[in-house]
């Protein structure tokens, strides 16, 4: 078995070639992803600067510890405040009193120098303790640095998660076709006395070879590009700076066995069904099928394919429905459409001819691509599935980036009647307008949670009230006072006249606060409100006025100039897919995760059309025979395989509108601008770099083979 294993790689390592380089490409951006996902978990710290020459740090305690019911019993939750608390008077004293004592800065942390253990006991209950590293904890940049790790966690996981899709689905769909391309010689191994058990190993055998030379390459290729990636991530300004991935000599081993594992497992996993097909596939029945396309959407795959739209319309459906703000954030509409797009690709051969059918194309060139695409119903669907996943990614992730953005832009906008905004740090409190500032909010959730709240600060409620255009349900925003609150649907309690009990910034509360004005729940942006009295620490960052408000430190503008500065992925700009570039997270990361399915997409067009155009010598020269010009049998070929890719790019577009569809009745039902914004551009480069690829991959063999 080993023996005809290794000779039936050798003789067709042609049509093994694509699967293996997708497959190699997939492992190595696991590894990349891997050692990503361990450099942020085991980064280097910064040195601590603020206090950098004190052993010991103070700090006032940075958490709000709440007691909420757990089951029988209850139990304390700690919610990480907006700035630590000032260091407690009596304690600074007594430090004073002790030892000497460095302020730097701010209220909020002091340096000692003093044994740490003797300050840990004088400063129990009281405060935190930071010794040796931890005193970096008091620096201004470490919750910068924090966040950053947190958002490139999301977009390494989000990378790897889009990895392994496309790549399975890849693998999969070649080893299919490979297969199907290869019945005539199935027929003559069952004509010589080979059982289906032996035509079933003897495909498995390949692929485990295939995956493991292919996982090997990948791996090589991954410790090669990690670091790239690093230096692109901190150029990109996503990581910080100081941010480093390591290769293979950087010590961190379980990326590398996780994407080679992983790589095998694919690769036996995408024979597995094509092993099967062509195990029960009797001499006869395979001589006949040989060159006639039946049965191309077996029982299997049409119900795998039932249950991954159906499941995925289903979700989509019942998120809308339960959650319409699930919707709108980036892990959700990056994730959602996956279902959809595996499976609308695996019944993409039910479309095949209906869709080949209803086209009509002029001439005799133009009958014969309808022709061979209605018959030829596994290659072309094999074209048109990579075709689809990439237009459906792009429409979905680029459509929906730029419609939750747009509608946050239009939201934001209709939400003042000012005429201009200033905006900047600690802006002056008075001198007109209507003068706001960034808080937040600790709200008590019934009994077993507390939840914490981006909120608003206002200066002058009456200023305030006369330019909010704010979208209300029930009550009066001129009722808000130092005793209220305005808050939104997304409340447990948003009755008017309803008592919330409310944390500050700071951690100080509970407070309770009545219910002033109930606020539809929108993009995000709607709320919570409270007067300054109610917001620790706040500074003016806005003032919304009928006039310019020129102030020190301040940016003037125009509202809808100031709605297009504050949500830039919908300002629009030059380029394919320069109206989409917003924040360098949002920016990196799109481009990442399509790349990946361009590239994906690419490998998989060009190995489909090389293999199913080289067995076609026969088909061609009879064309030849018949009185077919060299030019016209290109034409013919070349028309197969872009008839495929509009197949697939209409497929692709499809999906894309139902997600979009989808996203627009989310922010329908949550009360927000609704513009549905479809990447027609970029959605076309894709397609169009698809039929290029496909034509000259259907049309260099068939130069070859029509003389």
């Amino acid at each position: 078995m080993l023996t005809v294993v290794w000779a039936g790689l050798r003789a067709r390592w042609a049509s093994f070639l694509g699967g293996s380089t997708a497959l190699a490409l997939g492992v190595g951006l696991l590894v990349v992803m891997g050692l990503g996902l361990s450099a942020t978990a085991h980064a280097p710290e910064r040195a601590p600067e603020r206090f950098a020459s004190s052993p010991v740090v103070v700090q006032g305690q940075d958490r709000l510890s709440v007691e909420v019911r757990r089951g029988p019993g209850t139990a304390v939750v700690g919610l990480p405040l907006d700035r630590p608390q000032p260091v407690d008077t009596e304690l600074l004293r007594e430090l004073r009193a002790r030892w000497t004592v460095t302020a730097a800065g701010g209220p909020d942390a002091v340096g000692v120098d003093a044994p740490a253990a003797e300050v840990r006991a004088l400063a129990a209950g009281r405060a935190r303790v930071l010794t040796g590293a931890e005193r970096r904890l008091a620096d201004p940049g470490a919750g910068r640095d924090a966040q950053a790790r947190v958002t490139l966690d999301a977009l390494l996981g989000t990378a790897g998660g889009v990895t392994a899709f496309v790549s399975v689905f890849v693998v999969a769909s070649t080893f299919a076709f490979a297969v199907a391309l290869r019945g005539r010689e199935y027929g003559l191994l069952r004509t010589a006395g080979a059982t289906p058990g032996q035509v079933r190993r003897m495909l498995l055998g390949e692929a485990a070879c295939v995956g493991v030379l292919a996982s090997a390459a990948g791996c090589l290729l991954g410790a090669l590009g990690a670091p790239w990636l690093g230096r692109v991530l901190v150029s990109g300004g996503v990581a910080p700076d100081g941010f480093a991935i390591g290769g293979a000599g950087g010590g961190v081993v379980w990326p590398f066995q996780a994407a080679f594992w992983t790589g095998v497992t694919v690769a036996l996993a995408g024979a597995f069904a094509a092993s099967r097909r062509a195990g029960r596939v009797g001499p006869a029945a395979a001589l006949r099928e040989a060159d006639v396309d039946a049965d191309v959407l077996p029982l299997g795959r049409a119900l795998l394919g039932a249950v991954l739209l159906l499941g995925g319309l289903g979700l989509l459906v019942w998120t809308c429905a339960t959650e319409p703000s699930e919707l709108l954030k980036r892990k959700t509409y990056v994730t959602q459409p996956m279902p959809l797009i595996g499976g609308a690709a695996l019944l993409a051969p039910l479309l095949v001819r209906p869709a080949a059918r209803a086209l009509r194309l002029p001439g005799a060139v133009g009958t014969l691509v309808r022709a061979n695409g209605t018959a030829a119903v596994r290659r072309t669907a094999a074209v048109a599935a990579p075709v689809l996943v990439t237009v459906a990614l792009t429409g979905t992730l680029l459509g929906s980036a730029a419609t939750v953005t747009g509608a946050k832009a239009a939201e934001a906008r209709g939400q003042t009647g000012a005429a201009y905004v200033t905006t900047g740090e600690d802006l002056p409190r008075t001198g007109g307008g209507s003068a706001t500032g960034a808080t937040s909010l600790f709200v008590r959730d019934g009994a077993e949670a507390v939840v914490g709240y981006r909120a608003r600060a206002v200066a002058d409620p009456a200023a305030w009230a006369s330019y909010a255009r704010l979208p209300v349900v029930a009550g009066d925003l001129r009722d808000l006072d130092d005793r209220s609150i305005v808050v939104n649907e997304e409340f447990e309690r948003h009755a008017v006249g309803a008592a919330v009990e409310v944390w500050t910034a700071d951690g100080r509360g509970p407070v309770r606060l009545r219910v002033a004005a109930v606020l539809a729940r929108g993009t995000g942006s709607n709320g919570p409100f409270v007067t300054w009295a109610n917001a620790p620490g706040a500074t003016v960052d806005r003032i919304d006025a009928d006039r310019p408000v020129p102030v020190p430190g301040g940016t003037v503008r125009t509202a809808d100039a100031w709605a297009a500065a504050a949500f830039p992925e919908s300002s629009g700009s030059s380029g394919p897919f320069g109206s989409f570039s917003g924040s360098p997270q949002t920016r990196l990361g799109l481009l990442l995760v399509l790349g990946i399915a361009l590239v994906y997409t690419v490998i998989a067009l060009a190995n489909t059309l090389l293999m199913a155009t080289s067995v076609r010598g026969r088909e061609l020269a009879s064309l030849r025979l018949a009185g077919a010009t060299r030019p016209q049998v290109l034409r013919v070929v070349a028309g197969e395989a872009l008839l495929a890719v509009g197949i697939g790019a209409v497929l692709g577009l499809a999906v894309a509108s139902v997600c979009l569809g989808g996203l627009g009745a989310a922010l329908a039902a949550l009360s927000a601008p609704v513009a549905l914004a479809v990447p027609w551009a970029p959605a076309g480069l894709a397609a169009g770099v698809c039929a290029v690829v496909a034509a000259v991959s259907s049309a260099l063999p068939a130069w070859r083979l029509a003389r």
